[in-house]
């Protein structure tokens, strides 16, 4: 016969089951993305713009990549708009200004 601590503690462990099978289940899916967006086993668009943000700290305005290279618009602090290309195969920075 179970009581009912058990009861409640066997729930408790039922739904931190629940809760971690969904949060690998969205970890597998952006590794997913990430893989189908970068076949040749780039970058992520988050990993470019942590790199363009320590050349200058600000709100990303907009990220796009073509031709193996991500181009990252920066609102800095100070009003300036740059902009920081990364090779989005390697992360090195081609250029920022």
């Amino acid at each position: 016969m179970i009581n009912k601590w058990q009861q409640a503690l066997l729930v408790m462990l039922c739904v931190i089951a629940a809760i971690t099978d969904t949060a690998a289940g969205r970890h597998n899916a952006a590794s997913e993305r990430n893989r189908a967006e970068n076949p040749d086993g780039g970058i992520s668009e988050q990993r470019a713009i942590a790199i363009a943000q320590q050349h200058f700290r600000g709100r990303v305005l907009a990220i796009s990549q073509a031709d193996r290279l991500y181009r990252i618009k920066i609102l800095s602090d100070q009003g300036s708009i740059h902009t920081v290309l990364i090779n989005a195969l390697d992360g090195s920075v081609v250029s920022a200004h």
